[in-house]
Formats: C-alpha cells, sequence, structure tokens
C-alpha cells in the first residue's frame, strides 16, 4: 500500500480532517466579508411602515427608510400600502410600525380613540400644520420682473378684497363676474367653499367653477401660472405644485370654531391640518433609539414642497424625491439622529448617484 512520508504536508490528514479543515477556511473567509454585519441585521426585525396613497407620505417612509437602513442597521423596512383607515387599525394591531404623516382631523375619532387606549403613539408633528384656503399667483401682487409681469393686484392680501378685483378674474363663460376655481364636486372642501362665497357676499361678483377633478384644478392653476395670468382658487400644502410655482394664500377671518361648525356660514379661515407621526406603541419597547429618532423628525412645508416638486419633476420616483430630501438638507436630518448614525447614513449616501 503506498504511504506518504511523515515529512511531506499533510501527510497524516485523512478526508475526515481534510473536510474540517476546509470548513473552517470557508468559516473564516466568510466572518472576513461581512457575516457579523448580517448576523447583527437580522436579530433586528424587519419594520412595517403605513405606504398611503398620497405622495409626501411615501417620500417620507423612504427617508425614514434609508436611516433607518443605512443609519441603524435594520433591514430594509417594508412598505405597505393601504388607504387610510386600514393603515390606522394595523398601526393599532401591530401589524404596522410607523405611520410617517397621520392627517388626524380627516380620520379624528379613530385616531384619538386609538390614541386612548394605549396601541398607539403621538410622536409630534411631522411638519408644521397644513394650510389650505383660496390662492392667487403672488406675481399678481409683486409682479415678476424676471418674467415681464407687472403687479396688477398689488393691494390683494385678503378675501375682503376680492370684489374690486373681480374683473382680473373674468369667468369666460359668465363673463359679469369673476371665476373662482373649486376642488372637485363630492369633496367636503368643495361644499364649504361655495358657503364661503355667500356669507363673504362674493356670490355677486364670483362664480363658482367646479373643476371637475384634482387633475383638472391642477392644469388650470399651472395653465394660468405659465402664462402669468390672473387666477384664484382653492388648494392646500404641501404638493409639488406649491413647490414649482409661488402662490400667495389670501387672509380669511382667523379660525372660528363656531362659524367654522355653522354649516350656514363657514366665514372664517381652515382649521390648520394637524399632522403628527404615530407609530405602534410597542416600538418603545422593541426598537427605542428609532421611536428617539423619530421624535426629532421634523421638517417644513418648503422643503415637502420642493422635493415634491422633484418628484415631480423626475417620474414621480419616490426614491428619487428621498434621496433629493437628504442630500438637499443635511443640517436638517443630522439634528434627528446621533453623530454616528449620521456618518453611517452620509458614507451610504455618497454611493447613491
Amino acid at each position: 500500500m503506498f504511504k506518504q512520508s511523515d515529512g511531506m504536508p499533510g501527510s497524516r490528514l485523512g478526508k475526515p480532517g481534510l473536510v474540517l479543515v476546509l470548513l473552517l477556511l470557508l468559516i473564516l473567509a466568510l466572518s472576513g466579508c461581512g457575516v457579523k454585519n448580517s448576523s447583527a441585521q437580522q436579530d433586528k426585525p424587519v419594520l412595517v411602515l403605513a405606504d398611503a396613497s398620497w405622495d409626501s407620505i411615501k417620500v417620507h417612509n423612504r427617508i425614514m427608510g434609508f436611516i433607518i437602513k443605512n443609519g441603524y442597521g435594520y433591514p430594509a423596512p417594508d412598505y405597505r400600502f393601504g388607504d387610510t383607515l386600514p393603515l390606522l387599525q394595523g398601526l393599532s394591531k401591530g401589524d404596522i410600525d410607523i405611520y410617517s404623516e397621520i392627517w388626524a382631523d380627516n380620520i379624528k375619532e379613530a385616531w384619538d380613540a386609538a390614541l386612548a387606549d394605549g396601541s398607539v403613539k403621538d410622536l409630534g408633528a411631522n411638519f408644521p400644520d397644513a394650510p389650505q384656503g383660496w390662492y392667487v399667483p403672488t406675481y399678481m401682487i409683486k409682479g415678476d420682473a424676471e418674467r415681464g409681469i407687472k403687479a396688477v393686484a398689488p393691494d390683494l392680501q385678503s378675501v375682503s378684497d376680492l370684489p374690486k378685483y373681480w374683473k382680473l378674474f373674468k369667468d369666460p363663460e359668465v363673463p359679469s363676474k369673476g371665476r373662482f376655481h373649486n376642488s372637485p364636486p363630492g369633496w367636503i372642501c368643495s361644499a364649504i367653499n361655495e358657503t364661503k362665497i355667500k356669507t363673504y357676499g362674493l356670490d355677486s361678483t364670483y362664480n363658482v367653477f367646479s373643476t371637475g377633478s384634482d387633475a383638472a384644478l391642477v392644469a388650470s392653476m399651472v395653465a394660468a401660472y405659465e402664462k402669468g395670468v390672473p387666477w384664484l382658487g382653492y388648494y392646500w400644502e404641501p404638493t409639488w405644485v406649491m413647490g414649482k410655482m409661488d402662490m400667495t394664500l389670501l387672509e380669511e377671518p382667523a379660525y372660528d370654531e363656531a362659524k367654522w361648525n355653522n354649516e350656514k356660514d363657514r366665514g372664517c379661515a381652515y382649521p390648520a391640518a394637524k399632522v403628527p407621526i404615530g407609530i405602534n406603541s410597542e416600538l418603545e419597547t422593541t426598537a427605542p433609539e428609532l421611536v428617539e429618532f423619530l421624535s426629532k423628525y421634523s421638517t417644513t412645508l418648503a422643503q415637502n414642497n420642493a422635493f415634491l416638486a422633484y418628484m415631480n419633476a423626475h417620474d414621480n420616483d419616490v426614491d428619487k424625491a428621498a434621496i433629493y430630501f437628504l442630500k438637499q438638507y443635511p443640517d436638517t436630518w443630522k439634528a434627528w439622529i446621533p453623530v454616528e448614525v449620521a456618518q453611517k447614513v452620509d458614507a451610504s449616501l455618497k454611493e447613491v448617484q
């Protein structure tokens, strides 16, 4: 029988021993390739974020998701699409961890109930109370020298100023009145705007024009803006339209709860919408460091309008809009998180084209 001499490497190593060595080498090689990081990441849960139907919440989710994954070492989040109330129910049950943009006034009863039973926590406003109301292009008031537009209504500040300027907004279908572009039929605010017109005594000088859809309402605003002509109508913030165009919200009498709740009056400003960040309460136990981060998460209306305008100009890509925000406003998001976490996020951002 052939036998190797003792002086040869591996001369006393049988087949089972060779397999063990190879396995050991493989383990050492893998440990050098980041298996420890992968294992650590697997120890952390996949968080679920409520991905409702409007654009701004989707961008906020991806901003949070990028930081959660690249800064805190969690797996990539699951973005769960759904309608507003079912998503809130999921947050209460623990099927969803984070609801980054809750328009609380729109679901007040359900939101208050979830807070009361302790299943969810309110971590504060995502952005300042969101305005809505009647807008005109700012160039009507201040002009726009770059576009060669003169101020045609320099004293226009309030709804009370509208009667003297009705001819600027002349309705082509009802030329004896100005045109007010209302929101689509079926929206609660559409009926509110019609009541406001009467309460403010504007029904003698203005015709309420139904735009038919959100897209048509936006199209009317954009078309007028691009031509540099007057426009008057209802809209809200934050939206890409307000990020793309300089519009002025006309003043109304201060919000008055009694007037607002009187369906035959409504003669005051819209109540500013509260938009908090909500979490399932269990997150305080499972991921306290993320709760601390989310409790500091805060953006401005201008930033929201800007990233929504960017998103609109880039094929409505929510991931691109999130990266745009992170690269455009580093001082904002770095204030939310520890320095070492910010450094990891920065490093990951440099890898994104």
